[in-house]
């Protein structure tokens, strides 16, 4: 994909960027470089001294990310500057693979939303309303698709994938749907997955402008990118590669990832362990890290007139103690 046919609003842009405390000669990770809004943000805040590494799992932003930072530091020359193709859950290997270590890193960022490009082109199959292949990878290099699961899966499994992930109430109908009409030809497409989860939700529980494969297919995309262990694990590398009064900033869409991030840092906040410390777990010591803004942030009521998908956005920020 082109850099100019990559078209993504950043969301948070300046409260997340603002959020890290930054300092010129400081080193910071973008964890999802996406089109490269944060990143291009931090840049023009750094100087000679800063540095700025930045992955992400989706090769189309990896290769739009290189483009326009390149172009950028062309333009205005200071920083270093590097874009990684990986997953947050590798922050720790592509650290080490550059020499860092524990401790150095003065600012980590994550925007946990799906972007823009993803949505919106078709092929890539996130949307309900775009007839696509059924896929949903963020990186399409590796890994099962969305079509894999609802192929293979049995019923209980998708129930509980919808459920959980989804808070779907209608998950066990939608299975069984699922599982019968597959028996018949295997799902390929977006637009059939939909119409045949539509058709199994109650009309008592269809809200209006709300399509009513939206939960599903939240679900399905978070189950097939492993966006729950994604996140647990950017927390406790976090935590592990920031430096005394560094800064952690997490930009969440839906209620379960903010709920598991709000979760996590108030546990760190009041000195309590995170999983797998399973051991640990209730024991509580000093505070591991200080929540500036507890509540988190919300973007401004002018910011989602420009941007309606802006409107579930919270920005959560945690900076570690000594």
């Amino acid at each position: 994909m082109s850099p100019r046919a990559f078209t993504h609003t950043t969301v948070l842009r300046d409260e997340a960027v603002q959020a890290l405390a930054l300092r010129p000669d400081g080193l910071y990770v973008d964890c999802t470089v996406g089109g490269a809004g944060h990143s291009l943000a931090i840049l023009a805040r750094l100087g000679p001294g800063g540095r700025l590494i930045a992955l992400d799992r989706d090769p189309s932003a990896v290769l739009v990310a290189r483009t326009r930072i390149a172009d950028h530091l062309a333009v205005t020359p200071g920083p270093a500057a590097e874009v990684v193709h990986a997953p947050f859950s590798e922050l720790g290997r592509v650290l080490e693979e550059r020499s860092i270590t524990p401790g150095e890193v003065h600012g980590i960022l994550a925007d946990l939303g799906v972007s823009s490009p993803q949505f919106d082109v078709a092929e890539r199959g996130f949307s309900f309303r775009l007839d696509g292949p059924l896929d949903m990878r963020m990186d399409t290099s590796t890994g099962a698709t969305a079509a894999d699961l609802v192929n293979t899966l049995d019923e209980r499994e998708l129930a509980d994938i919808l459920y959980t992930h989804g808070d779907e109430q209608s998950s066990r109908r939608i299975a069984r749907a699922i599982v019968a009409r597959r028996a018949e030809r295997p799902f390929e497409r977006t637009e059939d997955l939909a119409a045949v989860i539509a058709f199994n939700i109650p009309r008592k529980l269809k809200k209006p402008g709300i399509h009513p494969a939206t939960k599903s297919f939240q679900a399905l995309r978070i189950a097939v990118n492993e966006e729950h262990e994604e996140l647990a694990s950017l927390l406790v590398d976090a935590l592990a590669w920031l430096a005394p009064g560094g800064r952690l900033a997490l930009v969440t869409f839906h209620s379960g990832e903010d709920r598991a991030a709000k979760q996590a840092l108030s546990r760190l906040a009041k000195g309590a362990a995170l999983p797998p410390a399973e051991a640990i777990y209730s024991s509580h010591g000093p505070p591991s890290v200080r929540l500036p803004h507890p509540k988190g942030l919300v973007p401004s009521a002018d910011e989602i007139a420009r941007n309606p998908r802006a409107r579930s956005a919270r920005l959560r920020i945690a900076e570690k103690l000594a």
